[in-house]
């Protein structure tokens, strides 16, 4: 029997690249290898990459080989550096599990393009449109969906710290996950929130403070009619929720635990999902995403961000909503597999 050969992408040089170590350690747990044929590639957090046995914890030194993605269509997959030649491996298609800057912003799926090799999650301009949340916010607005009030700051800007309803979060425009971002209660604290958000990106979002519980949902397939897991709630003991931040993530946060089904209403989980819906449509996701909200006291549903690229670990937020509707990991993969095919044959 035929396997499909499918080169999985993770690590990278963001900020995020322990989290995609751990993502694509869950996949292998969870890939039918008689049904794939798997090449990890990893990327290392200064960028080279190198064709592995197995994304296990010493993946770069375990008898890995420089590799590269050909953007040459004729190639239709990878370059592997051996005995001072290259070896050609045709993929049949690729699974990028990389998260943050250079994963989630269209650039890898920018080379997935040139290369020709089909690849499972959003394309180039979603990804790079779910990336900036300011964009986010834009086209959503557009949409009819409520976002934070906010505004941007690039480079040096300066910002009249006195006009702001404060509280606000100050946090990296284009970054993933909790780095960079603060909570910032008044204008004394503000210099310092800027200087944190500019360590991972020149343009920062000042935004207003949601009073609301943290609800996401996870979203699966092609956007005319996606599958919609179950929504769930970020439960905080103190503080804001900061994911992936925690020195051992796996034993749990230091400040939250994630309840799914969310307990909230029926009607308020329907319409956070028909919200979900909407976000994944306006903003042309398509594969996977993780659609992130809150849900205020009113019961209305305001967007926080969308993850186009969302963590796959065993404490990850995505795989526990999709499962909760009924998919376990192993049946997402095949069915971003099936679309990600789907899509090239098109």
């Amino acid at each position: 029997m035929h396997r499909l050969k499918i080169g999985i992408i993770f690590g990278g040089s963001s900020e995020e690249h322990p989290v995609s170590v751990k993502s694509a350690q869950e996949v292998a747990k969870n890939l039918n290898t008689d049904t794939y044929e798997p090449y990890w590639i990893g990327i290392t957090q200064s960028g080279a990459w190198k064709l592995c046995a197995f994304p296990g914890a010493d993946w770069e030194n375990d008898g890995a080989r420089p590799v590269m993605l050909s953007p040459d269509r004729s190639v239709h997959g990878l370059l592997v550096l051996a005995q001072k030649r290259f070896e050609v491996i045709r993929l049949d298609l690729v699974l990028p599990v990389l998260h943050g800057t250079l994963g989630e912003d269209g650039a890898i799926q920018g080379l997935l393009e040139l290369s020709g090799v089909p690849y499972a999650g959003c394309d180039i301009q979603s990804s790079a449109i779910c990336m900036d949340k300011s964009l986010t916010y834009t086209v959503a607005k557009s949409a009819g969906i409520a976002t934070p009030e906010f505004r941007v700051v690039t480079g040096n800007g300066q910002v009249d710290a006195g006009r702001l309803p404060y509280p606000v979060f100050v946090k990296p425009a284009r970054s993933g996950s909790s780095f960079g971002v603060s909570k910032v209660a008044g204008e004394e604290d503000l210099p310092s929130a800027l200087d944190a958000a500019r360590q991972y990106d020149s343009k920062i979002l000042i935004e207003e403070a949601v009073a609301g519980s943290e609800v996401g949902c996870a979203i699966l397939g092609d956007p005319s009619s996606p599958i919609v897991g179950e929504v769930d709630r970020v439960a905080l003991s103190h503080g804001f929720f900061r994911i992936h931040q925690e020195d051992s993530p796996e034993t749990g946060s230091e400040n939250s635990t994630f309840i799914v089904p969310a307990d909230i209403s029926e009607a308020s989980r329907r319409l956070v999902q028909e919200s979900a819906k909407t976000i994944y449509r306006a903003l042309g996701c398509q594969g996977l995403a993780r659609v992130d909200m809150f849900l205020t006291e009113d019961g209305q549903v305001v967007l926080n961000e969308v993850n186009t690229l969302p963590g796959l670990t065993s404490y990850s937020r995505y795989p526990r909503m999709i499962a909760a509707a009924g998919l376990p990991l192993p049946d997402v993969i095949d069915r971003l597999v099936s679309m990600a095919l789907h899509r090239k044959k098109r």
